[in-house]
């Protein structure tokens, strides 16, 4: 099953910070400011019940305040395009496109606090994880009821946010490294809008939201 990084999106920028600052600091650096970013990815995914290990690669862009795009480029290709009204995920090789709102699972994705820090106390609890791997870990768990992931922990280099790795219910563990990141680039209007190609398979409402969070 192909696992399109639902947090997908979890996505982070480089920043300039002193080594010895804490990773709570270094999110607080990174994350002021912060208007637009993009990046490549690397991805990998271990299923708990098989043990297997799923590697992709791509590019994200991230605009505030909840528009997004996760392009999976190898070794297939998929697209998630978050509008600020409605996800998309289009699968080119199923001829298949889902949509749904852009509710409540975004609004407690670690993705979120990156452009809008006040939420990460309010909807978050953190916990310094120290340093490994030559990163600094903060951890993060949503005090949503029914959260979507067990932990995310964001890992920062001396540049930045690098890695993150995150936990999910269902106990498949994921862990995404950046590189690249370009910080308040200028993105094209279009990357954050989707429309069926003709001849896909359109599962879900593709209809106007009933409720919807306009683009600011």
């Amino acid at each position: 099953m192909r696992v399109a990084a639902l947090a997908l999106l979890l996505l982070c920028i480089a920043g300039s910070v002193s080594a010895a600052d804490s990773a709570r600091v270094r999110l607080d650096a990174f994350s002021k400011g912060l208007t637009s970013v993009s990046a490549n990815f690397e991805q990998q995914v271990s299923e708990a019940n098989s043990g297997k290990t799923r590697t992709s690669r791509g590019t994200l862009s991230l605009k505030a305040p909840r528009q997004f795009r996760w392009d999976t480029t190898a070794p297939y290709k998929q697209l998630i395009v978050a509008d600020g009204e409605k996800v998309w995920i289009y699968d080119p090789d199923l001829e298949q496109v889902t949509v749904r709102a852009q509710g409540t699972e975004e609004a407690h994705s670690p993705l979120t606090v990156l452009t809008d820090l006040s939420q990460l106390d309010r909807d978050f609890t953190t916990s310094e994880q120290g340093e490994h791997d030559g990163q600094v870990w903060l951890r993060l768990k949503s005090k949503d009821k029914e959260p979507q992931f067990e932990y995310a922990d964001l890992g920062f280099d001396s540049s930045g946010l690098a890695s993150m790795t995150f936990k999910d219910t269902f106990g498949n563990a994921t862990q995404i490294r950046f590189s690249g990141w370009q910080r308040n680039a200028k993105l094209a209007a279009d990357q954050f809008t989707f429309t069926p190609p003709k001849g896909v398979d359109v599962v879900g409402d593709a209809a106007p939201a009933a409720q919807a969070y306009p683009i600011r």
